[in-house]
Formats: C-alpha cells, sequence, structure tokens
C-alpha cells in the first residue's frame, strides 16, 4: 500500500438520536475522495472511538473498506497484550495506526518493546502514531528511527508540534520507505517542504482539493503555489481547531449539508456558533481560489 498524500481522518456522524449515521459517514468518504484525498483513516482520534461501541467500530471500519482506497485504521491503549491482539485482528489490505502507549508514560525503552511485541504478531503494516501532547510520552529522534527500522512498521504519523531540529532529523535519517505523514495541520505546508510524504488531516473533511494542491505543489517544487496555499490553509486549520475537535468540523461540514446532525458524543460539547461561523468565512474566501 503506497502511504503518500492526503489521508482524512473521518468523523464519527451521529443521528440526533444518538446512533452513528452511516449515511452521512458514507457521504462524507465520498466527498472527500472526490476531492483528491489519497485514502481515510477510521477510528482516528477525530472519529471519537472511545466514544464507540465495538459494534460501531467494526461499522465504521466496513463502511470505510467499502471503497477500496487506502484505509488507515486507529488502534491501540496502554496495554501492550491488547493493543497487538487488536492489530492482529484487522482484515487484511488495511493498515493499523497504532497510538504511543497513552498516560502510562512507559519510557522510550517501553515504547520501543511495546511496539516491537505488537508488530511481531501484526498481519498488516503499522504506522505509528506520535503525539506527545496527547499521550504525554516524548520521543526522541533515536527512538523513532529504531522503531522505524522494525520489520512491519511502515510509517508514522507525526504529531509533535511544532516543526524543529528534530524533524528534520528524522526526514533525513529515516528509511526510505519509510512514510513520514504530518499530523498537525496547521503546520503541514513546512512539514512537506522539507519532504513529508503526505498528512492525516482532520482539516481536510473541507478544502480537500486545497489540501491535495498543497501536497502537489510542494512534491512538484512549485514553491509560490504552495507558500500561499499553505498560509490560507493554515489559518482554517487554526479555526477548525479553535475548539475540541472534532465539534467545529462537524459544525461546518452540517452547516453545509454534508452530515444530517453536528452531535458530538460527551465529554465533548458541539462547537458554539462563533467557531463555526469563523470556520465557514474563511472556507469561503479560500473555495473560489482552488
Amino acid at each position: 500500500m503506497t502511504l503518500r498524500g492526503i489521508f482524512v481522518p473521518l468523523i464519527t456522524p451521529f443521528t440526533d438520536a444518538g446512533p452513528v449515521d452511516e449515511s452521512s459517514l458514507r457521504k462524507v468518504a465520498e466527498s472527500v475522495l472526490s476531492a483528491g484525498a489519497a485514502g481515510l483513516v477510521a477510528l482516528g482520534t477525530t472519529g471519537e472511538p472511545a466514544t464507540l461501541t465495538p459494534a460501531e467500530r467494526a461499522t465504521v471500519v466496513a463502511t470505510c473498506r467499502d471503497f477500496g482506497v487506502p484505509l488507515l485504521v486507529g488502534v491501540g491503549g496502554n496495554s501492550t497484550a491488547a493493543c497487538a491482539a487488536e492489530v492482529a485482528a484487522l482484515p487484511a489490505g488495511t493498515v493499523a495506526m497504532v497510538v504511543v502507549p497513552p498516560y502510562t508514560r512507559p519510557g522510550e525503552a517501553g515504547v520501543i518493546a511495546h511496539f516491537r511485541a505488537v508488530a511481531a504478531s501484526a498481519r498488516v503494516p503499522i504506522v505509528v502514531y506520535h503525539v506527545p501532547y496527547r499521550t504525554g510520552q516524548p520521543l526522541s529522534t533515536a527512538a523513532l528511527l529504531e522503531i522505524a527500522a522494525m520489520p512491519g512498521v511502515a510509517g508514522i504519523k507525526l504529531s509533535d508540534g511544532a516543526v524543529s531540529a528534530a524533524t528534520v532529523a528524522l526526514l533525513a535519517a529515516a528509511p526510505p520507505d519509510f512514510a513520514v505523514l504530518g499530523g498537525d495541520d496547521a503546520v503541514i505546508a513546512p512539514l512537506l517542504a522539507l519532504g513529508a510524504h503526505g498528512g492525516i488531516l482532520a482539516s481536510a473533511h473541507v478544502a480537500t482539493a486545497g489540501y491535495a494542491a498543497l501536497h502537489t505543489a510542494w512534491r512538484d517544487g512549485d514553491v509560490a503555489t504552495a507558500r500561499a496555499l499553505g498560509g490560507r490553509l493554515a489559518a482554517l486549520s487554526e479555526a477548525l481547531f479553535a475548539e475540541p475537535n472534532p465539534a467545529v468540523i462537524k459544525a461546518v461540514l452540517h452547516a453545509r449539508g454534508q452530515i444530517a446532525s453536528p452531535a458530538v458524543r460527551l465529554p465533548l460539547l458541539p462547537a458554539s456558533a462563533a467557531a463555526r461561523d469563523r470556520a465557514l468565512e474563511l472556507l469561503g474566501r479560500i473555495e473560489p481560489t482552488l
């Protein structure tokens, strides 16, 4: 499976009454794929997986598999045995997006041992999800490169904040077949400029064509286009993340008639009207230029 381009970590739409809205999920997936997304992510943070029942999670994955495109499935937790079992149960043809064990803070050696054990039992490729501001576990470049060299580990969703010297070092030293996918939406442009292979971007639920064009522009060396487009999309990303994700994204999609309800599940709360309207305003400025 080629892990290049823009992947959209899909929201899980709900009806006003509460259940998963499979029809709206299909509609969103069709929309982003037709606008240039390279693939989908099911059960990422944006999909509110912690609030879903096992049956609902299975429904989301099955729905996304129907499209026949590259599909990453979010898994993980702070039990290595449970994570390994979850990865081993994934259907063939998918990729496991495995988060660094959260909350426990096992240290770098523990994280390396965790991924070695998970990869050893996996039947599908693994993409590491490194998001220290959520997990509480930082990792050095050396630790990330050790994980990248493991058989079965195909890439990383890099969500460690601002682009830094460590980012440059990772991109310079990563194995040639190891995909670095940016996961911090507002700084995806500089990460692509440094040679990242793509992004896993919740913001690409909207202006999908713009994020796809941004990837293409940096890939092809069209610096002028990439700089201008990157600036506009960064502002949009900041607006979409002004309140806890995915509340604003769901509000925008609902306002545009793409999902039947903007509902989120507790502990998340619906987006404010002000946040929704600001994101819609910025989106309205960007779309005519795409």
